[in-house]
C-alpha cells in the first residue's frame, strides 16, 4: 500500500498562473483605456510638449509665410487642444495604473496635486483597469530625464536672465558716471 507524504511539494503543474503574472498590455497611445506608468506618462508627456512646441511654431510660420493672419493666429491654439486632451488621456491612464477612477485625474488641476502623478508608483500586478503596463525601454527613461532637465534650466534661466540684465544696466550707468 503507497503511503502519501503530507509535507511533499504539489505535482501538478500549473502553466497559467506564471502566463498571467508575466502578461503586460499594450501600449495605447490616443485612449483613455489601459494603464500607463509614472515613469512612461512623463516620457509622453514630453513628447507631446515638444512636438507641440515644433508644431505650432511650424503652422504659424507656414500660415504667417502664406499671408493667413488668422489662421497664423489659430494654429498654435488647435496644437494646443490636441495636446490637452492628450494629457488628459494619458492622466486617466495614469490614474488607472494607481486603480483610481479616471474621473479622479480632476485633481490634477488642484496645484501640486498634480504631482501625486507623478510620484506615486502604480499598484503592482493586474487591478481592475487591466495586466501591467510594460516595462519602460531606454528611449522613454531617456525622454522622462528630459523633462527634469529642462525644468532646471528654465529655472536655472529665469534667474539668470534677469540678473544680468540688471547688471547691464547698472554697468552702463556707471560708466556714462566715469565720464
Amino acid at each position: 500500500m503507497e503511503t502519501l507524504n503530507p509535507y511533499a511539494p504539489p505535482g501538478a503543474k500549473v502553466e497559467d498562473v506564471a502566463a498571467v503574472q508575466h502578461e503586460v498590455q499594450p501600449v495605447r497611445v490616443f485612449s483613455s483605456k489601459g494603464r500607463i506608468g509614472r515613469v512612461r506618462y512623463l516620457a509622453y508627456l514630453t513628447a507631446a510638449y515638444f512636438l507641440v512646441t515644433i508644431g505650432a511654431f511650424v503652422l504659424a510660420f507656414v500660415a504667417t509665410t502664406a499671408r493667413l493672419q488668422t489662421a497664423a493666429g489659430l494654429a498654435p491654439v488647435v496644437v494646443l487642444l490636441v495636446y490637452g486632451v492628450f494629457t488628459v488621456l494619458k492622466t486617466i491612464q495614469r490614474s488607472h495604473d494607481m486603480d483610481w477612477s479616471g474621473w479622479s485625474a480632476l485633481l490634477a488641476l488642484i496645484p501640486f496635486v498634480g504631482l501625486i502623478w507623478l510620484v506615486k508608483a502604480g499598484t503592482e500586478g493586474s487591478n481592475r483597469f487591466g495586466a501591467p503596463p510594460p516595462p519602460n525601454t531606454l528611449g522613454v527613461k531617456i525622454l522622462a530625464w528630459c523633462f527634469p532637465a529642462i525644468f532646471l534650466i528654465g529655472m536655472l534661466a529665469a534667474i539668470a536672465i534677469p540678473a544680468y540684465q540688471h547688471y547691464t544696466v547698472r554697468a552702463k550707468a556707471a560708466a556714462q558716471r566715469s565720464k
